[in-house]
This record gives C-alpha cells, sequence and structure tokens, in this order.
C-alpha cells in the first residue's frame, strides 16, 4: 500500500433522507435535541426546495468521485494512486469515520482537503482539528490543505460563471454596468475578526480577482446564511443589503455566492427561495450563478493543491 494516498474529502453533511434530520439537528446543536418548532422549519426548508431529495449528499458523492478520477488521469504522470474517502461534519460517514476507513485499508499517507475554498478556523479549521486527532491516533500520517481560494483556475470556473449570467442580463434587457454583482458566502460570528482570522479577507481577494478578471466595478460583498445565536454574526446580510439596494433604485442584482461550491440549503433556499422571494417583493430582477458542483475545472483546482501537497511531503 505504500504507493497509495489517502485523500480525506470533507465537507458539511448532510441529512440522508427526512426521517435522519432530527439526528442531523441534534449533532449540529452538539447533542442537544432541537425544539418541535426548529425542526419544523428545517424540514420545511428541505421539502420546500427538493420534496425529501436532498442534492447536497448527492453533489458531495459526485464531486468525491470526479476528483479521484481527475487525480488518477494518465497525463498525471504521478507514481501512486490516490484513493478518495468521504468525511462529513455533522452526518454519516462522519470525518472520523473517513480517517478509520483509511487505517483499515492500510493508507499509512494522506491528504485532507475541504470543500470550502476560504479558510476559518471555526470552519476549515475545525474538520482539520477533528481530522489531525484522529489521524494521529490511529498512525496515519496526514497533511493538511488549507485554503485554495485564488487557485487559477477556481477563479477561471467561477470568473466564466460570472460573465454567462451578465450575459444573460444583456439579453433581457439590462445594461451590463448597471447590475450590481453581490459576492457572497456563509457568515460567521463577528467575533472572528477580532481573532485576526483570515476568512473574510480571503473572501474579499477572491472577489477582488473576479471582478477584475471579469471587468466589473459596480459589485460589493454580503454575507447570508447566519446562525440564529446570541451572539452578532458577520453582516450585512443579503436579505438587508437588497433592501438597501431598492433604497437605492437599483433593479438587477447577480449574486455570486463564491464561499459554496455546489447546490446545498443556503444556496437552494437562502438564496432561490428567500432571497428571490424577497426581490420580487421590491420589484427587483434576481439572479445567482451556476454552483461549481463537479465541475472539471473545480475538480482540477482541488487535484492540483492535492498533488502538488503530496510532492512537497515527498521532497522532505
Amino acid at each position: 500500500m505504500t504507493n497509495t494516498v489517502g485523500v480525506l474529502v470533507m465537507s458539511y453533511g448532510t441529512p440522508e433522507n427526512m426521517e435522519s434530520v432530527g439526528a442531523y439537528y441534534t449533532h449540529i446543536r452538539r447533542g442537544r435535541p432541537p425544539e418541535p418548532e426548529q425542526l419544523k422549519e428545517l424540514t420545511d426548508r428541505y421539502e420546500a426546495i427538493v420534496g425529501g431529495v436532498f442534492p447536497l449528499r448527492e453533489n458531495t458523492d459526485n464531486q468525491v468521485k470526479a476528483l479521484q478520477e481527475t487525480l488518477n488521469r494518465d497525463e498525471r504522470g504521478t507514481e501512486v494512486e490516490f484513493r478518495c474517502y468521504q468525511g462529513l461534519k455533522h452526518a454519516y460517514p462522519f470525518i472520523e469515520d473517513g480517517v478509520e476507513q483509511m487505517a483499515k485499508d492500510g493508507i499509512q499517507t494522506a491528504i485532507g482537503i475541504v470543500l470550502a475554498p476560504h479558510f476559518s478556523t471555526m470552519s476549515v479549521g475545525s474538520y482539520i482539528k477533528r481530522a489531525r486527532e484522529k489521524a494521529e491516533e490511529l498512525g496515519v500520517h496526514m497533511s493538511f490543505i488549507e485554503s485554495y481560494h485564488l487557485h487559477p483556475k477556481l477563479i477561471q470556473a467561477l470568473s466564466t460563471r460570472v460573465s454567462a449570467k451578465l450575459d444573460a442580463f444583456e439579453e433581457a434587457g439590462a445594461k451590463r454596468g448597471d447590475v450590481k454583482v453581490l459576492f457572497s458566502a456563509h457568515s460567521l460570528p463577528a467575533r472572528i475578526v477580532e481573532m485576526g482570522d483570515p476568512y473574510p479577507q480571503q473572501l474579499l481577494e477572491t472577489s477582488e480577482v473576479i471582478a477584475s478578471r471579469v471587468g466589473i466595478t459596480n459589485w460589493q460583498f454580503t454575507w447570508q446564511s447566519a446562525g440564529r445565536t446570541a451572539e452578532p454574526w458577520l453582516g450585512p446580510d443579503i436579505l438587508d443589503t437588497l433592501q438597501e439596494l431598492s433604497r437605492e433604485q437599483v433593479e438587477d442584482v447577480l449574486v455570486a455566492p463564491i464561499g459554496f461550491v455546489s447546490d446545498h440549503l443556503e444556496v437552494l433556499y437562502d438564496l432561490d427561495i428567500e432571497a428571490k422571494s424577497i426581490a420580487k417583493e421590491i420589484d427587483m430582477r434576481l439572479m445567482r450563478i451556476d454552483s461549481l458542483n463537479s465541475d472539471p475545472l473545480y475538480m482540477e483546482t482541488l487535484s492540483d493543491v492535492i498533488i502538488s501537497q503530496w510532492q512537497q511531503g515527498s521532497d522532505e
């Protein structure tokens, strides 16, 4: 097994079916079951977007499969086989399950990566912590990729999507320069700023590079999907931003959720249903860019940084 390198592909996770939503929500709440009204609200959201089918799980499965295929292309010219394992934060197979399966398969060297391009100690950092602890316990030598938010192929994939939707606005009669582009990502507790966390800055860097590449000057960054806790979260929230833009008489808005790499609840509900509902109320035309999902350029982004990480380890 010395020529096989394990790749732990980590993501947030989602329920397998409607019956498992309660257990999933309980895990997110660190073992505290949700109140009935909280559970109903989450269940209703899943029902609203997909009628009981959970696209995030399917999308993640497809991403892991496509990544393994990309890593092992003949033209890569590497002398190892990369074998991908899935590790989810809040659902089975959990992060620890993925590491354990590696160990059972005899994997001794592994690389961990999160399906999120931007690093925060509260998000990507927490995944890495869990994976590292389990790997050390089982004797698997695992290194980690913290971020890849400026990888050229990622920028290319996102820029192409932004440009395509701006074309759609023009086809609908809008002037390209009048379309307000909102780059967005999942909010986190505001205290990360005091901690010097790189998350907000990395998101701005990605936004700026895309805007420059596409030739956009009419843009801003906004946050979305904040948790409902007592402490303040990063803002402004996109729903508030839309209201403010309406007061400024902005009629056309393109949302580019660059913090998300696949279609899931924060995209399919928070943007496609909730944000679009607000936009309709204020007579605003709102579109969003297509998600990356298993886009070949995104798979190549992940593959590039994984192989680079492995090569660095081989040289040490």
